[in-house]
């Protein structure tokens, strides 16, 4: 993971809330709460605190918070205890630590080749079909 290397370019406190598009170069860590779109060639870190409800495009994700949306990761996606993931995942590796909370879909591709069209449905939008039937 590249976090050694990158330092830390933004952090969002446990007491912040902030809602639109997100872009950034670099780390950043997010222990508070974020709605919107996050998109970066960098890495997004979402702290044991932290609540996100997003599409998110990054290069590398690590996550010990609580993500609702679809994550688009160019190199890794991490969640790690008591990471919870509820949304459609797209990476070329994977790492998930037992007895984290992982609800969705996930391809494991290059996400050059792949649009956000070949996830599929999320887990919400699941749930919206079922109810319609």
């Amino acid at each position: 993971m590249k976090t050694s290397k990158e330092e830390i370019n933004a952090f969002l406190g446990k007491d912040t809330e902030f809602e639109g598009k997100f872009s950034f170069t670099g780390a950043v860590r997010i222990d508070g709460k974020f709605s919107g779109e996050i998109e970066s060639s960098g890495t997004l870190i979402v702290g044991e605190s932290a609540t996100i409800r997003a599409q998110i495009h990054v290069a590398d994700m690590i996550i010990s918070g609580e993500v609702n949306g679809d994550i688009f990761a160019e190199n890794k996606i991490e969640i790690n205890i008591p990471g919870k993931l509820f949304g459609n995942i797209q990476t070329p590796k994977l790492v998930i630590e037992e007895g984290v909370i992982f609800e969705g879909n996930c391809k494991m591709s290059d996400l050059g080749k792949a649009t956000k069209k070949d996830l599929g449905p999320s887990p919400s939008e699941t749930e919206n079909l079922s109810t319609l039937k």
